[in-house]
């Protein structure tokens, strides 16, 4: 499995080093059955985060032609108060410090990463994962309506009214889709794929390694519905 994990202007680094961290090792305990690159839009490329402009290097363009895992983060910036809304211009221009999460998010569909994360989801030999806000990428790109996906909590109003199934699920199998909720379910996510794609002894290996044990029962769109309370 090759998995390319997308950089884009304001990503967490957190939602890009765990899965990044945990593939990688993935690929050593399994002797190179999975690679991970991080990758851009644009190409290579310096892509500065979110987080204290934090800057993370894309070494190549992102290829949606290439099968294995793509993997999109969210962002990092200010949550703001309740009824608080930014700047007019806030949407223009490069990043800059403190920016509203939901302008960094939303500044991607401006990009040529939409059509690209289209041609991933239209690709049957690709499967398409996101962490935290990286649904929401997904969403307001137009490419989850009806499916089953999950964001971070603060999100999941917003994922919903997209026209998705949201799930209050720390991570969510739709098939060739796999989200995962807040940040640092990105570890989760990333164990997760190792056990699906590769197998449970490699996920192992790794869990042990990073001395990280995952939580809660990742949800599937199968079995029977719990009954109301």
């Amino acid at each position: 499995m090759h998995a390319q994990i997308i950089l884009f202007d304001g990503f967490d680094p957190l939602d890009v080093i765990a899965p990044y961290e945990v593939l990688y090792s993935g690929g050593t305990a399994s002797g190179g059955l999975v690679s991970v690159e991080l990758v851009s839009a644009e190409g290579p490329r310096e892509v500065v985060s979110g987080t204290g402009a934090l800057a993370l290097r894309a070494t190549a363009a992102l290829d949606p032609a290439r099968a294995g895992l793509i993997l999109v983060p969210g962002a990092s910036g200010r949550v703001g108060e309740p009824g608080e809304i930014p700047d007019h211009d806030a949407g223009a221009g490069q990043w800059r410090q403190d920016e509203f999460i939901p302008v960094l998010l939303g500044r991607t569909l401006t990009t040529e990463l939409p059509a690209m994360l289209k041609a991933a989801m239209d690709n049957p030999e690709v499967t398409v994962g996101a962490v935290c806000g990286g649904s929401l990428v997904l969403a307001m790109a137009g490419l989850l309506e009806g499916r089953h996906a999950t964001t971070h909590h603060m999100g999941l109003d917003l994922l919903d009214a997209t026209g998705v199934h949201a799930v209050r699920a720390r991570v969510v199998d739709d098939g060739d889709l796999v989200t995962g909720a807040g940040v640092t379910s990105g570890l989760d996510l990333a164990l997760y794929l190792l056990e699906r794609e590769v197998g449970p002894r490699i996920a192992h290996a790794v869990e042990e390694l990073f001395a990280h044990e995952r939580r809660g029962t990742v949800w599937h769109d199968r079995g029977p519905a719990p009954a109301a309370s």
